[in-house]
């Protein structure tokens, strides 16, 4: 149960953190975070929650991860369920919080939302087999970099700032295509907010960061296999 709460917690906090710089700050041409500022706050939200609940669950955040890591054998399968029901719980309590904060504004709007996206909903209008693909890659590469990171003859320690500046450069990459997602937690909290059009393109970001999550974690798997002597 405690990691579970943790999960939770960890959650909430990058919906929270990450979605909100993009709700309540980039919204704002004059506070002059724009995308490189919510790609900053998504790295930050899983390096800050990485030395606080990394000890405790693993910090996965993230259904995909969790499934990757799976795949990967570094996690028991019957835990694979309980932490994605806690992972989606937590993002929806962070989106919630967000909601609550940003419509104390007068005007409010929900609009996006900070909700992923393609074609019409994407944020540089591309296309749904662009942003198919897009998140297929940057969640197996995610994937590469959490399985390398963490892997017992890496650098001990530095596990939280790889993966958190490996997030940061996924959404430098990926936030003009689908305004990132990679994290199927992240994108259900903020389309349940969002609403219709969200809703109707959930699947892909359920689908694709699963798919990368899947071929990641065959993928080191191979690369990591000892030599037999």
């Amino acid at each position: 149960m405690k990691k579970l709460v943790a999960e939770f917690i960890g959650t909430l906090w990058l919906v929270l953190g990450g979605c909100g710089s993009a709700v309540l700050a980039a919204a704002y041409p004059e506070l002059g975070i724009g995308f490189a500022g919510v790609a900053i706050a998504f790295g930050l939200t899983v390096v800050t929650m990485a030395y606080a609940i990394g000890h405790i669950s693993g910090c996965h955040l993230n259904p995909a991860v969790s499934v990757g890591l799976w795949i990967g054998g570094r996690f028991d399968k019957k835990d694979l369920l309980p932490y994605i029901a806690a992972q989606l719980l937590g993002g929806i309590a962070g989106a919630g919080l967000l909601y609550l904060i940003a419509s104390g504004k007068p005007g409010f709007e929900t609009g996006g939302f900070a909700a992923n996206g393609y074609g019409d909903h994407s944020p540089g209008g591309y296309s749904m087999l662009a942003a198919l693909i897009t998140e297929i890659v940057m969640t197996f590469m995610f994937l590469v970099i959490i399985l390398g990171a963490t892997h017992p003859k890496a650098p001990k320690g530095f596990a939280g700032l790889a993966i958190g500046l490996g997030l940061t450069l996924i959404h430098l990459i990926s936030i003009p295509v689908t305004n990132t997602s990679v994290n199927p937690a992240r994108s259900t909290s903020q389309a349940i907010f969002a609403g219709d059009w969200a809703l109707g393109q959930l699947w892909l970001f359920w689908v694709a960061p699963i798919v990368g999550a899947i071929i990641a974690g065959l993928v080191y798997s191979y690369l990591s296999q000892e030599k037999e002597a």
